[in-house]
């Protein structure tokens, strides 16, 4: 069982993801400052931190940065449509992931699920052999040509395989249309950009939680595209 550290000032917030988290299995703590926060991780052993910006006495970047200091546990951010600046500096700070208010169920547990899956199992961007990448809670093993998502297989073309291993295999880098059209299809890129768009669209749908705010596959505006850990 994981156990899975509430924090928000909002307590109707805190009893709802309680209710949810719970019946999936997991154990709750709760806090509702980062203050509190802390001083539960200072005494319980706790998998993943759901953690709130604005709070009192202490917000949760500063918790954050505290926590990051001695420890690399999971922390998914609660955030609000508004606080785009916020999150920005959380990620920076040391957050993994975050949801937006108000929250999908079904898609919240599953970047819970993902955040705890890469913790325990795999270490995020990591290179289990030569023929094996994983990034996050994806994972392509190039000899069975076969790619997970969170444990689950999913069915890629070969074409969108290649795409994904182009940009498995160099995490951060920016690829044009012409420059995946080229070294995907091996040809000369005329009329690269719609054709690569559509193949980048399928394969967001099929290793994203959330196709149109996609965790791994970014567009980087009039550049291209590129993958995140």
């Amino acid at each position: 069982m994981y156990n899975i550290l509430i924090c928000d000032d909002e307590k109707d917030i805190v009893e709802a993801l309680n209710i949810y988290l719970s019946s999936e299995g997991y154990s709750i703590f709760k806090a509702y400052n980062g203050k509190e926060a802390l001083e539960i991780l200072a005494k319980q052993e706790i998998h993943l931190v759901l953690l709130d910006i604005m709070m009192p006495e202490m917000d949760g970047i500063t918790a954050m940065s505290k926590i990051r200091s001695e420890s690399a546990v999971p922390i998914i951010l609660l955030t609000a449509k508004s606080q785009d600046t916020d999150k920005i500096l959380g990620l920076t700070v040391g957050a993994d992931d975050y949801v937006t208010k108000p929250f999908n169920p079904a898609e919240l547990n599953a970047r819970v699920k993902a955040q705890l899956r890469r913790y325990m199992l795999l270490g995020g961007g990591s290179k289990n052999d030569e023929n094996k990448i994983i990034i996050g809670g994806i994972e392509l093993d190039d000899i069975a040509k076969k790619v997970t998502v969170d444990g689950e297989v999913v069915s890629l073309t070969p074409t969108e395989f290649d795409i994904l291993k182009l940009f498995m295999k160099n995490p951060g880098k920016v690829y044009s249309p012409k420059d995946i059209y080229r070294q995907v299809w091996d040809d000369a890129p005329f009329g690269s950009e719609s054709t690569v768009a559509v193949h980048i669209r399928h394969l967001r749908e099929k290793v994203e939680i959330n196709p149109s705010e996609p965790r791994y596959l970014k567009v980087v505006w009039g550049q291209g595209y590129k993958i995140e850990n």
